[in-house]
């Protein structure tokens, strides 16, 4: 089967959806629907890509849910309706709701979950998120996943109203996760848990060049954000998926810099966090997979505009890998304890990058450009500073990273630099 989980990279999010611009005031923290902000269970947030063999990722979501009594709901709702996919009768071809649940829900009982079932809610069936039989079965749950696609399907069809308020299905979810319940997503499915200000679409090039606009749009380059965010079950930063994969780090600092946020968690495909306390002020989480996530840092940041363009100075870029672990409430990283602090011995230096952000338009560019300059200057002793550039021009954009004097490397095989924790970022408009 051939399931689609996640948007392709050029894709437009349009889609058939109404392109309705969200022109709603942002939410306060504890968001006007009156939802409570403390939470028993936890998080488990994949920046897509995930893959069907991940057993680390897929077996903390069963083992979070009960093991082999776990029950996992499965909501496929970011996905296109099964009425919308013209190779919805062939199995191998068919990208929908109702088959990309099929897949999920054969892949949770693979990994051990004594149950798992999809919920049937998508953009065919926007009245189920308020059936006092779907909200039985989600009552019968011990864990939820939600799949990928476009998370603004996931506003349409949970969320109700222009303040966004909760449907009888997605309260019985947040009470589960009050409960004890883990709650997990991959992609749109990680978006979702947002606070204010979710992104809900736009590459980096045109952010930096344009800005962010609330709403969401037909262009699938502009930077666009929904101003009450989506479920509200993680409040300690934005949130950004695919982040490495898709170059997106620029539209990430621009983001945040733009609706007055300080911190992003930029998460990796195949990879992902687990958050203790969500919801609360004590939000802390651990990193499982290959890759990692960027906790990006704009405590300290300032942007200006110049003659030129936008400017952002004084960003922190920190990259954690597998079993790393972060508290969001004291702001402090805790490298794994199979790692130790990396000496930069190399004497190489950083190798020019003229595509930081791995544009759409430049068909040799490269994915994870932003993490190989920064690791790169990381392992070598040649220069505490690196410059890269964006591919497009006029204007184009100069990244530049330097080594503070908080900066550490961590590594797992005494010489690469896997972690890296307060490398300072500048960005510039030339």
């Amino acid at each position: 089967m051939h399931a689609h989980h996640g948007l392709t990279r050029r894709a437009a999010l349009a889609g058939s959806l109404a392109l309705t611009l969200l022109a709603a005031a942002p939410a306060a923290a504890d968001s006007a629907t009156g939802r409570p902000s403390a939470n028993g269970g936890s998080l488990v947030l994949v920046g897509g890509g995930l893959k069907a063999d991940n057993t680390q990722v897929y077996g903390e979501i069963v083992r979070r849910a009960g093991g082999p009594s776990a029950r996992i709901g499965v909501i496929t709702a970011a996905s296109v309706p099964q009425s919308q996919d013209p190779d919805a009768d062939d199995p191998e071809r068919c990208s929908n709701s109702v088959c990309n649940g099929a897949y999920y829900v054969d892949l949770f009982k693979q990994h051990g979950a004594g149950d798992a079932e999809w919920i049937p809610l998508d953009l065919d069936h926007i009245d189920n998120a308020d059936s006092d039989a779907v909200v039985a079965q989600v009552n019968s749950m011990s864990g939820f996943f939600f799949g990928g696609g476009d998370q603004y399907r996931y506003v349409q069809t949970l969320l109700r109203g222009p303040k966004q308020a909760d449907s009888k299905v997605l309260a019985a979810i947040r009470a589960k996760l009050q409960g004890g319940a883990v709650v997990a997503g991959s992609s749109a499915g990680a978006q979702i848990v947002s606070g204010p200000d979710m992104v809900s679409g736009g590459e980096s090039y045109e952010g930096l060049r344009d800005g962010s606009a609330a709403g969401y749009f037909e262009d699938p380059t502009r930077l666009g954000y929904i101003p009450r965010g989506g479920f509200g079950f993680l409040r300690s930063a934005l949130i950004d998926t695919h982040t490495g994969a898709y170059g997106r780090e620029g539209r990430a600092y621009r983001l945040a810099a733009d609706t007055g946020h300080d911190r992003v968690y930029a998460l990796e495909e195949n990879t992902a966090i687990v958050v203790e306390n969500p919801g609360t002020r004590h939000e802390h989480f651990a990193v499982l997979g290959p890759h990692g996530v960027a906790v990006l840092d704009l405590r300290k940041a300032r942007t200006a505009k110049t003659k030129s363009g936008w400017a952002l100075r004084g960003a922190r870029y920190n990259y954690l890998t597998d079993h790393d672990r972060y508290d969001a409430r004291t702001w402090h990283a805790l490298p794994s304890a199979d790692k130790s602090r990396l000496t930069a011995t190399s004497s190489t230096p950083v190798p020019v990058n003229s595509d930081i952000f791995y544009s759409t338009a430049n068909p040799d560019g490269t994915p994870y450009s932003f993490r190989t300059t920064a690791r790169a200057l990381a392992a070598t002793r040649a220069q505490n500073t690196a410059t890269a550039t964006t591919f497009e021009t006029g204007p184009g954009f100069d990244v530049t990273f330097s080594k503070t004097a908080c900066f550490t490397a961590w590594t797992s095989d005494g010489a690469t630099a896997h972690t890296l924790l307060g490398l300072r970022i500048n960005i510039a408009a030339r």
